[in-house]
């Protein structure tokens, strides 16, 4: 069956980015994709001013007047907050067509995977977890592009599904870069890297709060502190069912940096440099890893780095270059700047080949590499 009747329930970042991504895909960053997109009707379900502004700009084809009106869709985007998301997951699933799929983007999979074995229904559950966002939140905040080059998960559950390959052909034409994961596999390690470390940073932030003297400790706070704690300023409404629904596995990742923490405590207390010096190492080593493998969950990129000067247009005239070429960036990361001097880009390309003839072009326009 051909997958061109959407429904998306939540227009908010995530699901007005997807209804975005739809309408506005760049049929030229696609050519390998099977199928026509242009005949893809989109409805959307959520607040009346929300869905006027989006019938408006042309973003969605039709209104629902609720979500039970997605029934017979042939996909339907689940993108509301968690709790939400599973209450319209419970009460749709048993009514969907034969043959349609059901979708959601939450953080947790796990919840999702075991209520689909309780249900019975006529169509296909793929749980899904797009890997990225952005600081301006709801309907004003989504963007088109916010998929791509981004890591989108997929539960590996649905990998035997006929119907999987026409949904993930969907999942590329917005842009995104797919990753198969089994999702309990999946809370487990975002637990670790996305639930923990927003419960670090506000735990730290309020540690390191406090006043003496009338002296505000944070006054004192700087770039590095405030990098660390950006994420304290998130929602409380927007974690607290991702809290509840991956418990275990957060209160398990709390755990293991207790651990942890008291393994540096006893160092620091034995003035054991030697082991202190070994952990810095270790993290420094995994820290750098990073940029230089993966991005998120994304599958290994290759990278240049290369040396600017801090000059107006210096960023327009490498990317102007590498288009000029028809060389595609895969990502693109600032990491390192001096007021006055330059700084450090890092471009991560398909493959190799591709890093070796960017880095070729910019070290012919008097760019310095490594």
């Amino acid at each position: 069956m051909a997958l061109k009747n959407i429904s998306i329930i939540g227009l908010g970042l995530i699901g007005g980015s997807i209804a975005k991504a739809l309408k506005n895909g760049y049929s030229s960053k696609h050519e390998n994709l099977k199928r026509d997109f242009s005949s893809l009707i989109i409805k959307g379900y959520d607040r009346q001013e929300i869905i006027n502004a989006a019938l408006s700009d042309g973003t969605i084809d039709r209104r629902l007047a609720s979500a039970d009106e997605a029934w017979d869709s042939d996909v339907i985007f689940l993108c509301l907050p968690t709790e939400l998301s599973l209450k319209y997951f419970f009460e749709l699933s048993p009514i969907i067509k034969e043959g349609a799929v059901i979708s959601d983007v939450c953080g947790v999979k796990g919840v999702f995977e075991a209520g689909w074995k309780s249900l019975n229904s006529k169509g296909y559950y793929i749980g899904g977890h797009p890997m990225t966002g952005k600081e301006t939140s709801g309907y004003q905040g989504s963007d088109p592009l916010l998929f791509e080059n981004s890591v989108y998960i997929i539960s590996e559950s649905a990998k035997q599904l006929k119907v999987l390959d026409e949904f993930l052909e969907i999942i590329k034409y917005m842009g995104a870069r797919i990753r198969f994961l089994d999702p309990f596999v999946h809370d487990r390690v975002i637990s670790r890297v996305s639930h923990l470390p927003q419960l670090l940073s506000v735990a730290l932030v309020n540690t390191a709060a406090g006043n003496e003297e009338g002296i505000d400790y944070l006054d004192f706070a700087a770039g590095g502190f405030r990098d660390m704690t950006r994420i304290a300023s998130s929602n409380f409404d927007i974690w607290e069912p991702v809290i509840k629904l991956n418990k275990d596995e957060i209160i398990n990742s709390i755990k293991l940096l207790r651990d942890n923490l008291t393994k540096i405590e006893e160092y620091v207390s034995a003035n054991d440099t030697e082991k202190l010096n070994s952990l810095f190492q270790s993290a420094r080593n995994k820290r750098d890893e990073i940029p230089k493998n993966t991005k998120g969950f994304i599958n290994p990129l290759s990278d240049i780095f290369i040396y600017v000067k801090d000059e107006p247009g210096v960023l327009s005239k490498l990317t102007t270059l590498l288009y000029r070429n028809k060389i595609n960036i895969k990502d693109l990361e600032l990491l390192k700047i001096r007021e006055g001097t330059g700084g450090t880009f890092r471009i991560a390309f398909e493959n190799e080949e591709t890093a070796l003839l960017a880095k070729k072009l910019v070290e012919e326009s008097g760019f310095a590499t490594k």
